[in-house]
C-alpha cells in the first residue's frame, strides 16, 4: 500500500480521536493482574466528554485488574487508524455508579448493567495519555495527550 495522503495535523487528530469516542460501539480493554498476566478484551463503553465508562463483572480478570491495578490501556480494532488511551480507571459499585454514566449505556446499547441478574461493576477511565496516527507517516506526531492535559 503506498501512502498517497499528507499526515493530519495535531488539531484534526484530536477532532478525529473525539469522533471516534463518539461512535464506535466497542473499545479494546488492556489491563494486567498482579503477577503481570495480561488480560484484552473488547467491552462496550460510553464517553461522556472527560471520560470512558466501561462496565463488566468484579468477579472477571479486567474487573478484578482495574479495580487492583487501577491502569489500563484502552484501543479501537482498526489497525490504520490507531487510536490508545492510557489511563487510570475507578471502580464503582451498582449502587453507587453516577446514574448519567448508566443511562448513557442504557440510551447507547438498551442495556442497564444493574438490571442482569450477575452483578456488574463499572469503571471510570480517565485518560492519562493518548496516541493517534494513521500508517508510518504520522508517528512522529501521535502523542495527543501527555499526563491528562491535551497537547493540541
Amino acid at each position: 500500500m503506498k501512502i498517497t495522503v499528507p499526515p493530519r495535523g495535531p488539531e484534526e487528530r484530536r477532532r478525529d480521536v473525539l469522533a471516534r469516542l463518539e461512535r464506535e460501539s466497542d473499545i479494546w480493554v488492556a489491563s494486567a493482574d498482579a503477577d503481570g498476566l495480561p488480560c484484552l478484551v473488547p467491552l462496550w463503553f460510553v464517553w461522556d466528554g472527560r471520560a470512558v465508562w466501561l462496565s463488566t463483572r468484579p468477579t472477571n480478570p479486567t474487573g478484578r485488574n482495574l479495580a487492583d491495578g487501577r491502569r489500563t490501556r484502552l484501543a479501537f480494532a482498526d489497525t490504520r487508524d490507531v487510536v490508545l488511551i492510557d489511563g487510570e480507571a475507578t471502580a464503582f459499585t451498582a449502587e453507587v455508579v453516577p446514574a448519567v454514566a448508566v443511562e448513557a449505556l442504557r440510551t447507547k446499547y438498551g442495556w442497564d448493567p444493574r438490571e442482569d441478574r450477575a452483578p456488574y461493576s463499572f469503571f471510570r477511565v480517565r485518560p492519562l495519555a493518548v496516541q493517534a496516527w494513521h500508517e508510518q507517516h504520522e508517528l512522529s506526531g501521535r502523542h495527543l495527550m501527555r499526563d491528562g492535559t491535551w497537547l493540541a
